[in-house]
């Protein structure tokens, strides 16, 4: 999890030793010198606040770098965000499952866990185990609650990302406009007797996007993911932050109308979810004998060649496919990823017989359609990214130094 690409740090005497650690964590300056030539501080400026970040514990120093002066010398000590420091807590709700995890800053799983979570369950129950989780990851890992600096979650659903909590979720009955991040935060003081810790929420495709694009495809500026699982939602990510829309609600692709009559979870009719879905596949499959509820059952059965399931899923793919070709048109992305319980290859078929089809050649020219490399770790890795880009972010990390009285 590395500083965020392409952001630049204040310059003169505005730079803080929060725009000198993200200096130093995005690589773009890991020596004093560098980081002089970069700020114009001086040296005893940049001394100074590099002398916090050191007292705080977050950076440390490096192997000693190359020698730029023809005259020779020592070589410069290179400077290093240190990730020892601290550790943070993950967790990825679906419908039906959840998967949890304790993390270090750089996005490395230490201990991690999956199991039946249904999320209709209602708030109070699911945070509430997720609290239980993470007590046991902690002891699992080897670390002390109090070594934990934030809490990410990815959620099925619409989040305000200012408030955490869910808007209208669809398939989320119980938790519109609950205090996710309050719940959380208890039921972690509660399993663990640690001090509470910041807890952020997002939704479950936007966090899968930033964590496949951060650590597949750091320099794709326009990156979009879907996830097809129980529902169908879309995470964009843009020069290398989350874009959320005007209160959360961007991406959200499986409420697009389509024509059909089918009634979606929302309540409207003709939803692309409704029709295309993990969900929608797998109630076609009942219908016709086939056991199958959800989107995992589904994933189960293609995996096993199931020809039916195969045959719908492309079927699914294909209407997917003709929304995209839309949403490639308009955001020109250079990476279009299918992730989620359909993301296989008769899926995969279906969207590009029909995005290449009704979208433009131009907006296709530069376009990779791919599958998830992350797999089901993708939102946990996103989650965890969010929260250290939040908590090390310059704005925050002045804050953050004094209350640690440094």
């Amino acid at each position: 999890m590395t500083g965020r690409p392409g952001r630049a740090g204040k310059s003169g005497s505005q730079a803080s030793a929060g725009d000198l650690l993200e200096l130093v964590r995005s690589g773009r300056a890991v020596t004093r010198g560098a980081l002089q030539q970069a700020t114009g501080l001086s040296r005893a400026t940049v001394g100074q606040r590099l002398d916090r970040l050191f007292r705080a514990g977050w950076l440390r120093e490096g192997a000693g770098g190359p020698v730029d002066s023809p005259l020779g010398g020592r070589p410069s000590i290179t400077l290093e965000f240190d990730d020892a420091h601290a550790v943070v807590l993950a967790a990825d709700l679906d419908t039906r499952h959840a998967r949890a995890a304790v993390l270090t800053l750089t996005g490395e799983i230490l201990a991690e866990h999956s199991g039946t979570l249904v999320v209709e369950d209602g708030p109070e129950v699911v945070l509430g185990e997720l609290g239980r989780w993470f007590g046991e990851l902690l002891i699992k890992a080897g670390h002390r609650p109090e070594e934990v600096c934030g809490i990410g979650l990815a959620v099925p659903g619409p989040v305000d990302s200012e408030t955490g909590r869910v808007v209208q979720p669809p398939i989320m009955p119980g938790w519109d406009g609950y205090d996710i991040r309050g719940r959380l935060s208890r039921a972690f003081t509660e399993h663990t007797g640690a001090p509470a810790a910041p807890v952020l929420v997002d939704n479950d495709a936007n966090l899968m996007a930033y964590g496949e694009q951060r650590t597949g495809y750091p320099d794709c500026s326009a990156f979009v993911l879907v996830k097809v699982s129980t529902g169908i939602g879309a995470g964009v990510v843009v020069d290398g932050s989350i874009f959320r829309g005007v209160d959360g609600g961007a991406g959200d692709i499986g409420h697009i109308r389509v024509g059909a009559e089918a009634l979606c979870r929302c309540g409207s009719y003709g939803c692309l979810a409704a029709v295309a879905s993990g969900g929608a596949v797998a109630r076609r499959l009942a219908e016709s004998g086939v056991p199958a509820a959800s989107g995992s059952d589904v994933r189960d059965l293609l995996a096993s060649g199931h020809p039916e399931a195969a045959a719908l899923a492309r079927e699914a793919g294909r209407q997917v496919g003709d929304v995209l070709a839309t949403v490639v048109t308009l955001l020109n992305p250079g990476v279009l990823m299918i992730a989620g319980d359909l993301a296989g290859t008769p899926f995969l078929t279906g969207v590009r017989e029909l995005l290449y089809q009704r979208a433009l050649p131009r907006s296709t020219a530069h376009l990779d359609v791919v599958t998830s490399r992350l797999g089901e770790r993708a939102g946990l890795l996103g989650a965890g990214a969010m929260v250290v880009e939040h908590l090390y972010a310059p704005e925050r990390v002045e804050a953050r130094l004094l209350a640690l009285g440094v």
